[in-house]
């Protein structure tokens, strides 16, 4: 099953761990991981995913992020396809960074955008499941 882990969600073990709702997400994201290191999930990586990486200004956080690139089993690169399919997502009140990683993910036929992002989260957009770490993790257990 191929799924496609948003930036804040790759970013959600650095955030401050001493509320609980973070914590627990956290700690599915890291599951999740393991999942995707066993085999048991497809990784698909993206060229957005990699720019906002790099502009995150904390080189640990940049560094450990961007090794999942290697291990990612598809990785998605610009196109035409992708642009259009991302401004109609824009219009559904959708920024376009965000809509041109879950454009991305349905190009690349995943079957879960995961995202710690709540203004995502209440978006319904077709033809991928928009889920949290969290909720992943209690639905595909």
């Amino acid at each position: 099953m191929k799924i496609y882990l948003d930036n804040c969600c790759f970013n959600r073990p650095f955030d401050d761990q001493s509320q609980v709702k973070i914590h627990i997400e956290a700690q599915a994201k890291l599951d999740i991981q393991k999942n995707i290191k066993q085999g048991n999930y497809d990784l698909v990586w993206s060229y957005i995913l990699e720019y906002e990486n790099e502009m995150n200004p904390f080189e640990e956080r940049k560094e450990s992020i961007i090794k999942w690139k290697n291990i990612a089993k598809e990785k998605i690169v610009a196109n035409s396809d992708i642009i259009s399919l991302a401004e109609s997502i824009c219009n559904q009140g959708i920024k376009p960074k965000d809509a041109l990683h879950i454009s991305c993910a349905i190009y690349a036929k995943c079957k879960y955008f995961i995202t710690t992002d709540r203004l995502l989260l209440n978006k319904n957009v077709n033809g991928i499941k928009i889920i949290n770490p969290t909720q992943f993790i209690l639905e595909e257990a």
